[in-house]
């Protein structure tokens, strides 16, 4: 398995490359893509300095109020920051770990926590998150809410994120941080980070360790 240990320094400074622009819009027959190449990520970075989880309180797909830290407390937990009208880097991330947590056994499955927490909230609305969820996982946890709530719980683990914005062409761009922050059931803590280079293969080794709260 491919890994590395940063120092908290070097891990910020590659999470703040690591961000794709987004584009989508009904005139638009391409939507506008980019991500800043960033080589050094590795699929699993073992992180030297743990992630506190972010204390977001959102709203879910039911209409509820989510609170994260508590409803996911002592759970091996995947958070993932996107948005539902993103053409590919979000569904392909959501979709790999969909398919490789359907290898686990359904011990591991309920065990398992998979948070998508939307960059995109004016639009990404709980039925709509709701929906495109669906067609991924349902058991997925997905949230939105407020936008400055959600930036601000983003910036606690070194991802960043814009608020969507409308390019010259009219399409709507949006620019977000694309890491998987992995948090152990054994403290709570986000110790394990995958880059958007992640596969189906590296979830389905990583998965049964996660869950356990080891290194992968």
């Amino acid at each position: 398995m491919r890994k590395k240990t940063f120092a908290m320094a070097a891990l910020l400074a590659a999470a703040a490359l690591t961000l794709s622009a987004c584009g989508s819009g009904a005139d638009s027959d391409k939507p506008v893509t980019v991500v800043s190449e960033d080589n050094s990520q590795q699929a699993a970075t073992v992180l030297d300095k743990p992630f506190e989880k972010p204390d977001l309180v959102l709203t879910d797909t039911q209409g509820k109020k989510y609170d994260l830290r508590e409803q996911t407390a002592g759970k091996p937990t995947l958070i993932y920051f996107g948005y539902t009208h993103c053409p590919d880097v979000c569904p392909l991330t959501m979709n790999n770990i969909a398919v490789a947590k359907k290898q686990l056994s359904q011990a591991e499955q309920d065990k398992l926590r998979v948070v998508f927490v939307s960059t995109d909230p004016e639009r990404d609305t709980p039925a709509a998150l709701g929906k495109w969820l669906k067609g991924i996982d349902p058991q997925i946890v997905g949230l939105t809410g407020d936008f400055d709530t959600i930036q601000a719980g983003a910036r606690t683990l070194g991802i960043s994120i814009d608020p969507p914005t409308k390019d010259k062409d009219g399409k709507i761009v949006s620019t977000h941080g694309t890491q998987v922050v992995a948090f152990s059931p054994k403290s709570d803590a986000g110790y394990v980070l995958y880059g958007e280079d992640a596969t189906v293969d590296d979830y389905t080794k990583d998965l049964p360790k996660l869950i356990k709260g080891q290194n992968p």
